[in-house]
């Protein structure tokens, strides 16, 4: 690549980044993953738009799956062991169980409804059963809904990649006749233990050595961190265990474990894997050629798309919830929240690369269905929720709350403010029975700082600066959260 080549792809690359970055905010509003647009964006700059050709399956497959290992490991990073722990049975269940059902489901009528061979009816079965975690994790974690559902689905996000990575491959590579299916079961579940072991172990190792060592910037903590998580992926890989599985537990031990300068490399891992979603899905953008479509094409995909939401995905979270029943709207709403998002076309790179009969047809499909079904499923989730009685209304009492963090003396720095309808008014900072240790340094009215008393009366729209130990955060934000819903006398029984 010469200069003049290199200038002209950071300015485009650039462009296409900022308008991804600005078109996050439709895309929130609209309740849709940003996904969509940015494949469209790759198909507009493609062969149908401007003109950019770019067909190259192999490099499509490892620029993919390397931009997943990212979102993957912002996905644990930010995600919390209290709230997930409780679904952890159900998530584990929904990633191996329920993809298998799900396969098997699809394939079949892949066979006898779309009159596919069978290997491209179980690769489609194969890459359209996971669920997305870039689409779970941006569109559910704005949805108010139970934490054991939230943490159900974020959990299987975060882990179904790896089988039905394992199975693609073996599908693609021909390689899968030569087994029985008990042999193959068994290669994926040795392959999904052993990456969940090595994300383990790496990510404790990991949480040990950054508790121990005096880094002179934040910023090596955050690179730290992201390098942790890929020495788990390359090394579970190099063992033959699923580097995703593996990527995912580490990032989930590192980003729970009290590390130096958490909050930055929260912030640090979700930039790297906004930037990586857009990177993903304008390149697969880029692989769809409009003008090979055919309508045959769309009309299978219709079909396709019907049996995944109303057929497979139903009876694969009726089997999976054998492990942990919820009720019947629990499981309608996990029913129709499989969010499909990308992964299904990355994992089409596969059987792309290794040039398997029909993989060009069978990656149009699967394009269709994932943009058309992402079209109907993410908007209406949070209208379902609230039909089944799911949803929990956000409270508007409830304070902002921002953290920054007080490295020297471990300790964070918890900045609030008091919303218009929170009963935190007219109650005095002595009144709030902060924890032991914890205080209120500095009250903020109207640009002003006001220094805190025990009879200091707290107002709308106040901002306090609360100064907690890290060990006592949780319970200080819960104290907080009580008086700001009850007011003054929140608890008062229960400390009696």
């Amino acid at each position: 690549m010469s200069v003049h080549e290199l200038d002209l792809f950071l300015l485009v690359g650039s462009a296409v980044t900022l308008c991804a970055i600005l078109a996050v905010r439709l895309t929130s509003v609209a309740g849709l993953p940003s996904l969509l647009v940015y494949l469209l964006m790759g198909v507009a700059l493609g062969d149908a738009g401007f003109g950019i050709h770019f067909n190259d399956a192999e490099l499509a497959h490892s620029l993919g799956f390397a931009a997943l290992a990212l979102i993957l490991a912002e996905g644990g990073v930010t995600t919390s062991w209290r709230v997930l722990r409780p679904s952890m049975r159900l998530g584990m269940s929904l990633a191996t169980i329920g993809v298998a059902v799900s396969v098997g489901v699809m394939a079949v009528g892949a066979h006898y409804l779309l009159g596919l061979p069978w290997e491209l009816a179980v690769l489609l079965g194969a890459v359209t059963s996971p669920t997305d975690a870039a689409a779970v994790f941006s569109v559910l974690r704005v949805v108010p809904l139970p934490r054991r559902l939230t943490g159900a689905l974020e959990a299987e996000s975060g882990l179904n990649d790896a089988p039905t990575v394992v199975l693609v491959t073996l599908v693609s590579a021909g390689t899968v006749h030569d087994h029985a299916w008990w042999v193959v079961v068994l290669i994926i579940a040795g392959e999904l233990v052993l990456g969940l072991v090595a994300g383990w172990l790496v990510g404790l190792a990991g949480a040990w050595i950054l508790r121990r060592v005096s880094l002179p910037s934040s910023g090596l903590y955050s690179l730290s961190v992201l390098a942790l998580c890929f020495l788990a992926d390359a090394g579970a890989s190099t063992l033959h265990g699923s580097g995703f599985a593996a990527i995912y537990v580490a990032a989930l031990v590192l980003g729970n474990a009290e590390l130096p300068h958490r909050q930055v490399t929260r912030g640090f891992a979700e930039g790297v894997a906004w930037l990586a979603q857009i990177g993903l899905f304008v390149m697969l953008g880029l692989l769809l050629s409009p003008a090979t479509l055919e309508w045959s094409i769309v009309g299978k995909a219709l079909v396709a798309g019907l049996l995944l939401t109303f057929v497979a995905r139903p009876v694969a979270v009726l089997v999976a919830m054998v492990v942990q029943p919820l009720g019947v709207r629990e499981g309608a709403f996990l029913s129709w929240a499989g969010l499909r998002g990308a992964v299904p076309v990355v994992l089409m790179t596969i059987p792309l690369a290794d040039g398997v009969p029909g993989a060009v047809h069978l990656f149009d499909l699967v394009f269709v269905l994932v943009v058309v079904y992402t079209l109907i499923t993410a908007p209406t989730l949070p209208l379902i929720a609230r039909l089944l009685g799911l949803a929990q209304p956000h409270d508007p009492r409830a304070f902002e709350l921002e953290v920054a963090v007080l490295e020297r003396i471990a300790a964070d720095l918890l900045q609030i403010t008091i919303t218009p309808r929170s009963r935190l008014h007219g109650v005095e900072v002595g009144e709030l029975r902060l924890p032991r240790g914890a205080s209120v340094s500095m009250v903020i009215r109207e640009g002003e700082s006001i220094a805190a008393e025990q009879r200091t009366v707290l107002k709308h729209g106040d901002d306090l600066l609360v100064v907690t130990p890290r060990p006592l955060r949780e319970q200080t934000e819960r104290r907080l959260r009580q008086v700001s819903r009850h007011g003054r006398l929140a608890g008062w029984v229960r400390s009696l």
